[in-house]
């Protein structure tokens, strides 16, 4: 079959007229003849014309064809750009999660640590010490700064300081708070001693575990009081 060039069907037409004007100016009585680009031209082309009919709609098909498979290349290639981002995305919230479980993990095990510190310094604390009848405020003091970290025991002073004056056998005249921390009631810190009226140590067990437990630590505790003037 005879492949058409584009140069021969874009002058087909322009062929054709020539032709035409040809006849006319003989019909006419004109000399003129088709310039020679024309004829050029024409020479050098295949007609549509020339073509059989059956071998026109294999050209067209042809031409439909090739349009179809660069429109499906096309359509690949933005797929393909498409799966690309898509993947370039879930790439990025894949790495953000990690991270973000990683930082839990690392809190998770810093928590962890940071509670079985105190858990370990809490044992080897002295919770007990020879049993009196009374107590001064500087041996009530002393016993506190063995049983309270150094770091913590300045806050926790302040909050006795507030609270009682470190006298162990304060009572609030109206509420009946009782005790260094002005527990309320007081018989809550027999839960770690029934002595709790008469012994300071115990006292101070309980207040430890109390400001531990609920604010995290004695500084803790102490910048909730300053907020509120309460623990």
């Amino acid at each position: 079959m005879s492949r058409i060039s584009v140069r021969g069907f874009a002058v087909a037409s322009a062929t054709a007229v020539t032709a035409v004007g040809a006849v006319t100016g003989v019909a006419s009585g004109s000399t003129g003849q088709p310039s020679s680009d024309a004829e050029a031209l024409a020479s050098d082309s295949t007609l549509l014309a020339d073509i059989p009919a059956g071998q026109q709609a294999q050209v067209q098909t042809a031409s439909l064809t090739q349009q179809a498979d660069a429109q499906a290349i096309a359509a690949d290639a933005s797929a393909k750009k498409d799966a690309e981002a898509s993947a370039r995305k879930q790439a990025a919230e894949d790495a953000v999660a990690k991270q973000k479980a990683a930082k839990k993990a690392e809190a998770d095990a810093k928590a962890r640590k940071e509670a079985e510190t105190k858990a370990t310094r809490a044992a080897d604390r002295p919770t007990s010490f020879p049993v009196q009848g009374s107590y001064t405020i500087a041996q009530i003091q002393a016993m506190a700064t063995q049983m309270v970290p150094s770091g913590q025991f300045q806050c926790f002073s302040n909050i006795v300081n507030h609270e009682s004056s470190w006298n162990y056998k304060a009572v609030n005249a109206s509420s009946g708070a009782y005790g260094l921390f002005q527990a309320l009631p007081g018989s809550k810190m027999s839960s770690v001693g029934s002595d709790w009226q008469t012994n300071p140590a115990t006292q101070i067990k309980w207040g430890l575990n109390y400001m531990d437990s609920r604010y995290g630590s004695p500084c803790e505790a102490w910048s909730f009081w300053q907020a509120n003037h309460w623990y």
